[in-house]
């Protein structure tokens, strides 16, 4: 057995990485088990010695060399239930860390089958599992298919690596970015923020470190070839570019685009800003269901609030605010109506100069005036609406070239 031995350790160490120590030492405790049952009656005072330059394996009882037949056999098949489990868990276990090491990579296969709207996607070495949740509204594979997706969690299971996959992930958008603009995988042109609602559009930020260097260029590439590359592989969802700036203003009138803002009021402590845009202006400010302004404030992190000059309501313009009112409203981080309908009249009556009949009356005028100012049209980034005119092309990306590499 010794010669069929060394050979299958000497292919295993070559082949499958798993050192012959770490065999001989499995095989050595596999073989105590095995000779604890089948002599009972000996007790445990076996001892088993594997040659590590021959192979040859002896074992001993009270140091006497058991020259029972039946062992023989034991210990060959002993032997080749240890080297068969040794070689699975080191492939489950090459497998994992190798998928480990592409968490947050992109990884591309074929679709094995489909399981209850989840797609099987074959690796080759192990299968990977796109969740109904993860896949884009856009996406529609089939047995075959090439697969390319965003690997966002590898875990062990009893059946072996399971490789969770996803095709809305913002990083997804991002590392397609990376492949496609040699800027961007050198660290020339860095994103700075994404937002993503998956089939439909997504905003990512960009800047250079190099002056010479056009950041949005770039990532659109010449005639907008780059872009649309991506936006292929994305089954057409739109993509806009826009211009990192370390300015908040700067950075929120180009995520914005292609609306044009007549002022940004911001408030650093709450990390939001009031918008005020002209009434033409205010549908492409918001986009369509509220989608433009919704992603501006996901990619820059502050909540917006969107109006149109016509709808601009002062806090002096409510019954029961004058001038020293509305400075201790103000003292108070309140500044626009929607902030006084936040409060109850209690919390409002606890102010300085403000009691509880003011109080209510100030929180009615606001209800009432947002009531008579209800068009449908002025909006936070949190809120959605219904229905607003069709975007036109957005951002930087127009000046570039791709017409249609973000509509």
């Amino acid at each position: 057995m010794s010669q069929d031995l060394l050979a299958s350790l000497e292919y295993i160490e070559k082949e499958k990485g798993i050192s012959k120590e770490v065999l001989l030492e499995a095989l050595r405790h596999a073989l105590l088990s095995a000779c604890r049952k089948t002599f009972p009656e000996k007790g445990d005072v076996f001892e088993v010695q594997i040659d590590p330059k021959t192979y040859r394996i002896l074992v001993l009882s009270e140091g006497k060399e058991i020259a029972d037949p039946r062992f023989g056999r034991i210990a060959a098949q002993t032997a080749k239930q240890v080297i068969v489990q040794k070689i699975r868990e080191a492939e489950r276990d090459s497998v994992y860390i190798e998928y480990s090491h592409k968490q947050g990579d992109i990884v591309s296969g074929s679709v094995h089958r489909i399981e209850s709207k989840a797609i099987v996607v074959d690796f080759g070495k192990t299968e990977g599992i796109l969740p109904a949740r993860e896949q884009s509204p856009l996406d529609s594979f089939k047995q075959g298919h090439i697969v390319r997706a965003l690997v966002t969690e590898v875990k062990k299971t009893s059946k072996g690596t399971e490789v969770i996959l996803s095709r809305t992930h913002p990083d997804l958008v991002t590392k397609f970015f990376e492949m496609e603009v040699p800027e961007i995988h050198d660290g020339v042109v860095k994103i700075k923020a994404a937002a993503r609602e998956a089939g439909s559009r997504t905003k990512i930020a960009v800047i250079s470190s190099d002056d010479k260097i056009d950041c949005v260029g770039s990532c659109v590439g010449v005639r907008g070839q780059r872009v649309k590359n991506i936006v292929r592989e994305l089954g057409g969802e739109k993509i806009d570019i826009i211009r990192y700036s370390d300015d908040v203003e700067t950075y929120i009138r180009n995520a914005m685009a292609p609306a044009e803002l007549k002022s940004v009021m911001l408030d650093a402590g709450r990390q939001s800003a009031e918008i005020l845009v002209e009434d033409g202006q205010l549908s492409l400010a918001i986009g369509k269901k509220g989608q433009n302004v919704r992603l501006a404030s996901k990619m820059i992190g502050w909540n917006l609030d969107v109006r149109s000059v016509s709808q601009r309501i002062s806090l002096q313009s409510l019954d029961g605010v004058g001038e020293k009112t509305e400075a201790a409203l103000r003292r108070a981080g309140i500044r626009t109506v929607k902030d006084i309908l936040k409060m109850t009249p209690e919390d409002l009556a606890n102010l300085p100069g403000i009691g509880v009949k003011t109080a209510g009356k100030i929180i009615a005028a606001a209800q009432q005036a947002v009531t008579k100012d209800d068009s449908g049209q002025r909006i936070a980034a949190e809120t959605p609406v219904e229905e607003a005119p069709p975007e036109k092309t957005t951002d930087e990306t127009a000046e570039k070239g791709p017409e249609d590499a973000g509509s």
